[in-house]
């Protein structure tokens, strides 16, 4: 089978963003000085960015949402991105998962409060691969998953997940939340084994390896590395891609290692920092889809992460990807 596109499961997330002057402490006031709704969660974020990006492939989205109107929103709004819906079931059991995103607007740094709704319900009979032809299949966010998640016999139902992916033939790829707490290892390990590219960031990387991925409050570029191959020899089977806001790392099995800053940016050039990670990835499984060495693939991932930065949703400002790429020469990269 010639297989093209890529297939994206997981959570999906009705985002209201509200854009703060400060975030406040408790039983104190702070302003709300505009908000929006917009598409949230891994797949549907990565698959609605690949769409702004105008990736040459088909996008099709697997999972769950409320028989609601929400739940009608998503799969209107995945209709009108060229996303195939056929795997997006709905249920009158749940609601649609929604996510308050408070953005501070000074800094763009963000506290989410979500209600988990019928994701929290997503489980492997709601994933057919079996009628996909697509290259590349996507879930996350792993730690956000419940049934999924879900420890026994030392694995988790997602990894029966990803192990019957690889055997369909598919290119295997996650990546998770940074959930403040201590089953990392248990959670995500039993996957790593059947991930052909593993997205994680510093924090959930020192999570699962136990290697200090920051020094003094800064990242430690060799503890990354040394964090990347703890999570090889883990069994992740190409690529590990560390991504922290200065940029992002890549380590594969052959010991290749490529490293990529973020851009640049002038501080009234971000709106917000929400979906940035996911926009990084889009542009990251564009390139790995289209076979770029993983250099061009990294880069198209920070000029995806610097275009989302625009806007308050996740989605709204990704531009198809030679517009993205042109970003760079605009305002340079750091040096990492």
């Amino acid at each position: 089978m010639q297989r093209k596109g890529i297939i994206a499961a997981g959570n999906w997330i009705t985002d209201i963003v509200k854009i703060l002057d400060v975030f406040p402490a408790q039983e104190s006031l702070a302003n709300i000085l505009s908000e929006s709704v917009s598409n949230g969660g891994s797949p549907y974020n990565v698959l609605k960015d690949l769409s702004k990006l105008q990736a040459p492939f088909p996008l099709e989205a697997i999972g769950l949402v409320g028989n609601d109107e929400r739940g009608k929103a998503i799969i209107a709004d995945c209709k009108a991105h060229q996303i195939a819906t056929e795997k997006l079931q709905t249920t009158h059991q749940a609601p649609t998962s929604y996510t308050d995103v408070m953005s501070v607007a000074s800094d763009g740094k963000r506290t989410f409060f979500h209600q988990r709704g019928a994701n929290a319900m997503l489980d492997t009979e709601h994933i057919d691969l079996t009628t996909s032809s697509a290259k590349i299949f996507h879930l996350g966010y792993l730690m956000l998953l419940d049934k999924l998640d879900a420890v026994e016999n030392n694995s988790t139902k997602a990894a029966q997940v990803f192990k019957q992916a690889q055997a369909f033939g598919f290119i295997t790829s996650t990546d998770m939340v940074s959930e403040n707490s201590n089953r990392f290892k248990e959670v995500v390990a039993p996957s790593l084994p059947y991930i052909d590219v593993l997205f994680i960031n510093e924090f959930e990387a020192e999570k699962i390896t136990h290697i200090a991925t920051t020094t003094d409050g800064k990242i430690d570029i060799e503890n990354c590395k040394k964090a990347c191959s703890a999570l090889l020899a883990l069994g992740v089977k190409h690529w590990v891609i560390l991504h922290f806001p200065q940029g992002a790392i890549a380590t594969n099995v052959t010991g290749k290692f490529a490293k990529q800053g973020s851009l640049n940016l002038p501080n009234d050039y971000i709106v917000s920092a929400v979906g940035a990670g996911d926009a990084f990835a889009a542009g990251v499984l564009y390139g790995l889809h289209e076979d770029w060495a993983i250099e061009k693939c990294l880069k198209l991932g920070v000029c995806a992460a610097a275009a989302s930065l625009t806007k308050a949703n996740c989605s709204n400002g990704i531009l198809p990807q030679e517009e993205c790429l042109l970003l760079e020469s605009q305002f340079g990269c750091k040096n990492i």
